[in-house]
């Protein structure tokens, strides 16, 4: 039979305080600081709304990383933070220790107060608060509202979920004296009436990340390309599924100037990303144009180009200091890789992640880009596949690449050579073009890990990956 540990001494220092109903901030006042992280977990955790409302007034930090207890908790004890918060913005009360400054509501783990209150019980700082900044990077901090409330927004669904329509109705009534901050958006799916009149109570120069992932049409985008202006600390933009094709050429072209304008106020962007956006088609001039910083990742994928498109894109002068270029799903077979390898030649120094699946370059096209690509110094992975190359070219390929001691994952495609009349990969004649590459590359030099993928399974829809030197495959 198992005997249970007793109680420690601060277990019990906190159920006793919690069990006092005549609890005050002057008794809150007396406890030394390493008692609140447990106490306050406590209070959360068995719903002692009173005791939270002093405990928020008298809280010894400068932030409260509220989100992990919210997930545990129910609204009741949510409105009692709050509640004692808005005591904090009445004249009426002066609190001797009062150092609060930040709500926070961003991601942390779960288990952090757990952390944080062991911690503080032992007399030491956990690594979790040690490395979160203790107040963070947001212009309206300077100008000392009482309090900052930081949140990290998704907007995905038609109706918000009840702590956070809790939240923006308590920041709506109190936007004189604190500011909403959301480093990270993220829009999924929303009515735009109802995203509108969230953003107008966001701070938007506080936002750093944003991701827009709607079918829009031409109308709404045209409603949120000033909200994009205004923030002006971005320092990354994921755009996806952005359809206005079948609207008229003039509102088409108004509408890409007042969206590729927005970019000039975007003193900070250095990571880019455009999926499925069909405005770009012979417009991608203008949007380079209007970048005012060195971008470290730019990714343009599944989109129509034109010829011209990639011409200025090897122009640019904001893509000097590419970590990351990926062009997957971009259609290449008619065009001149002269501007890729252009491109590929500026970005050789700082170029380590590549990206060219699945963009129809058929064999008399590689040569054009392998002096450049050879030159990539500093490429950790490249990534080719889906493209109808030859068994010639694939070995002149990797004859190339694998110069690059940098280089620690490649994929590429089946040779054509391995697939039957009707497209059928034939297992026999694979194995063996397998081991030739293999043989020809181990008299260069012992290649690093080497993956080849194949046409998408009718089946599942995903590809077949296989290791050069083994059978095993897996599908991703």
């Amino acid at each position: 039979m198992s005997i249970r540990a007793p109680p420690r001494l601060l277990e019990l220092a906190v159920q006793n305080l919690l069990r006092d109903q005549v609890l005050t901030i002057s008794t809150l006042e007396e406890l030394p600081m390493e008692l609140f992280p447990p106490l306050f977990m406590e209070a959360f955790n068995r719903r002692h709304c009173e005791a939270l409302k002093l405990m928020v007034q008298a809280w010894p930090f400068r932030r409260l990383p509220l989100r992990p207890l919210i997930k545990m908790a129910c609204l009741e004890t949510f409105q009692a933070v709050l509640d004692g918060l808005d005591a904090l913005f009445t004249h009426g009360v002066h609190i001797r220790r009062w150092k609060l400054q930040v709500l926070d509501l961003q991601e942390v783990s779960e288990n952090f107060w757990m952390v944080w209150s062991e911690a503080m019980a032992h007399g030491c700082f956990p690594n979790a608060m040690r490395n979160r900044k203790p107040v963070p990077d947001c212009p309206r901090m300077r100008e000392q509202q009482p309090l900052t409330v930081f949140i990290d927004l998704c907007l995905k669904n038609m109706i918000l979920d009840e702590y956070l329509t809790c939240l923006l109705l308590w920041v709506k009534q109190r936007k004189d004296v604190l500011h909403l901050c959301c480093k990270k958006l993220k829009i999924l799916g929303m009515p735009f009436h109802n995203i509108r009149s969230i953003l107008k109570m966001v701070n938007l120069d506080c936002i750093q990340e944003v991701e827009v992932n709607c079918n829009w049409i031409l109308p709404i985008l045209t409603q949120f390309t000033p909200y994009l202006g205004q923030m002006r600390n971005l320092q990354k933009l994921y755009l996806s599924h952005m359809d206005v094709s079948h609207y008229v050429y003039p509102k088409q072209k108004e509408f890409v100037t007042q969206f590729t304008t927005q970019f000039l106020k975007l003193h900070y962007l250095q990571k880019l990303y455009m999926n499925s956006v069909s405005f770009l088609e012979g417009h991608l001039d203008q949007l380079l144009s209007c970048l005012k910083t060195s971008l470290k990742i730019l990714t343009i994928t599944n989109c129509v180009l034109l010829e011209s498109d990639l011409r200025h894109l090897s122009q640019s002068l904001s893509i000097s200091q590419l970590k990351t270029l990926d062009l997957s799903g971009i259609r290449l077979a008619n065009f001149s890789l002269v501007p890729l390898q252009v491109l590929l030649e500026k970005v050789a120094a700082t170029l380590e992640y590549l990206d060219l699946d699945d963009c129809g370059i058929i064999d008399s096209q590689v040569n054009a880009i392998l002096p450049a690509l050879s030159r990539c110094f500093e490429l950790t992975a490249f990534s080719f596949c889906g493209n109808p190359i030859s068994m010639a070219t694939l070995e002149n390929l990797l004859c190339h690449t694998i110069r690059l001691n940098n280089l620690c994952t490649q994929l590429y495609p089946a040779p054509r050579e391995s697939y039957d009349a009707d497209g059928t990969l034939c297992w026999s004649r694979f194995a063996q073009l397998k081991a030739e590459l293999m043989k020809r590359l181990r008299d260069l030099r012992h290649p690093k890990r080497i993956l080849f993928c194949t046409d998408y399974c009718p089946h599942c829809g995903n590809r077949s990956f296989y290791d050069l030197e083994s059978s095993d495959h897996r599908c991703c």
